[in-house]
């Protein structure tokens, strides 16, 4: 009797690279030494030129490259590379993110049926504990948080860009990441827009990824000013104020 095959791995990943190959680098290598299993493949898109310092190397899974002939923002690349997805999961992912474990296999082995979007929770440099959930994102929520007394969410009402792992079918559902955002709040946008189309937000409490944060916003001007002009789009935003009075 034939050996059925073995099944596909259920997720796709898609790294976005602004010349951080070097970064990229070590996260692939981890990826293949934990995760290998539950990889399709690996959608890596260079947004823009650079040195390929990832050349003679394999792993054991694919990665497809895109090398945009002009730069795109952050929800136009992911879009572009969903549209290579052929497996039931979509990982979103960061170039700086790291592990020490698996963390794919049982954020899927946790999924509920209508989880449409998963992530582990995140451990930012220099902290002894995981980042707290994000309450609503509104301006009385940005002040208050610096506030004493301020308490979190015990669950997430939006899920930073950085890990986001959607159900395929809910990314498409809801049509992807608006890309008329640039860089920030499109974690947000899709994150409102996911819950409205009627599925959860699901956070592994008991898993960990490790984040070697870039925060250009607090060292740049022309970044700071990008995460300002996109936080008055989210508030603009039809979504916003739908996601606001369910969240009510």
């Amino acid at each position: 009797m034939p050996t059925p095959p073995s099944p596909r791995p259920p997720i796709t990943i898609s790294i976005v690279s602004h010349g951080q190959l070097a970064l990229v680098q070590p996260l692939l290598a981890q990826l293949d030494r934990h995760s290998r299993a539950s990889i399709a493949k690996v959608v890596l898109t260079l947004n823009i030129p650079e040195p390929d310092v990832l050349a003679g190397q394999a792993w054991g899974f694919e990665v497809e490259r895109i090398e945009n002939p002009s730069p795109k923002g952050f929800g136009a690349n992911h879009n572009q590379a969903f549209e290579r997805c052929g497996s039931p999961w979509f990982l979103v992912l960061n170039p700086d993110i790291r592990f020490d474990s698996d963390v794919l296999s049982p954020l899927l082995a946790q999924a509920t049926p209508d989880a449409g979007l998963l992530t582990p929770r995140i451990l930012e440099p220099g902290k002894t504990a995981p980042e707290p959930h994000r309450a609503l994102l509104t301006p009385f929520e940005i002040v208050g948080r610096k506030k004493p007394g301020y308490v979190r969410p015990q669950v997430p009402a939006w899920i930073p860009g950085l890990f986001m792992l959607f159900r395929s079918e809910a990314y498409r559902q809801v049509g992807g990441f608006d890309e008329r955002f640039f860089m920030y709040g499109e974690d947000f946008d899709i994150c409102a827009r996911t819950r409205l189309a009627g599925w959860q937000l699901q956070v592994g409490e008991d898993l960990l990824a490790r984040h070697d944060a870039q925060r250009e916003s607090h060292r740049s001007k022309k970044y700071l000013y990008w995460h300002v002009i996109s936080l008055l789009k989210v508030w603009l935003s039809g979504s916003f104020w739908r996601y606001w009075l369910q969240q009510r």
